[in-house]
């Protein structure tokens, strides 16, 4: 069975060499990067066996790339906390949404509304809206990108005419085709990624729960984040651009 293989970071500039990936699953460190092939400089190498390959690297990639702390316990904070945040956030709370269907969706009357009509009466004075409101009010950006399956599925047809309401909260909401998320290699991960210094990750039972939140403030995972926040943001597109795409298209 393959590797399920994520891309830290490169030290080559545009050229992409050398690089570090990691094994989601193990943990280990996978380092690319030119050859040492010199003959003088492979003898001083100890314990390079038969069929391993030496190569060069700078010491920047190993410094700002590889896993810090092999023995990091996972910081888990409960929804109340992980609500917490949207409150003490300073300048921007950014969002990736990579499922395909949210279980808590599908328990609202606005979901099975949505499912008998097409549309949605949204209630736009529920705390969230209050919350959310009176933060972009103050300036603060809350930025999302929704990724989307072709055909999309019930529950992010769902999620698109909920922009209409978000987006009148403040929030600057786009959407990406998932055959275009794959072409950039973005994660899977759902997240929220705040003032560029704190990411916290959805975790999800296999019935599409939200169970609870992976708090992170690593600084090398912090920047794979703002990573691929820059990525995902470049190539979206305004939701309401893309629901005129989509209803083109159909």
């Amino acid at each position: 069975m393959a590797r399920q293989l994520r891309f830290n970071g490169t030290g080559g500039g545009g050229t992409g060499c050398p690089s570090v990936h990691e094994d989601v699953e193990s943990g280990e460190a996978i380092v690319h990067g030119p050859p040492l092939t010199d003959l003088d400089d492979t003898a001083q190498l100890q314990h390079l066996s038969e069929g391993e390959v030496a190569v060069v690297v700078p010491r920047e990639l190993l410094v700002d790339w590889t896993p810090k702390d092999t023995t990091r316990q996972a910081r888990i904070i409960d929804l109340d906390e992980f609500e917490g945040l949207f409150r003490t956030f300073d300048h921007s709370a950014w969002r990736l949404e990579t499922r395909r269907r949210f279980a808590s969706d599908e328990a609202t009357n606005t979901y099975r509304q949505f499912v008998e009509t097409g549309a949605v009466d949204w209630d736009v004075e529920d705390p969230y809206c209050e919350l959310i409101r009176s933060q972009t009010a103050q300036g603060k950006r809350v930025e999302r990108v929704r990724i989307v399956d072709q055909p999309p599925t019930t529950g992010q047809l769902y999620l698109l005419d909920n922009a209409k309401r978000n987006s009148g909260l403040g929030e600057d909401i786009r959407n990406l085709w998932r055959a275009d998320a794959d072409r950039l290699r973005l994660p899977s991960e759902d997240f929220w990624l705040f003032d560029s210094r704190l990411a916290a990750k959805l975790r999800f039972d296999d019935e599409d729960n939200l169970v609870d939140v992976e708090l992170i403030t690593e600084p090398a995972e912090i920047v794979r984040y703002s990573v691929i926040r820059d990525a995902a943001w470049h190539h979206a597109v305004p939701y309401e651009e893309f629901a005129v795409k989509l209803s083109d298209s159909e």
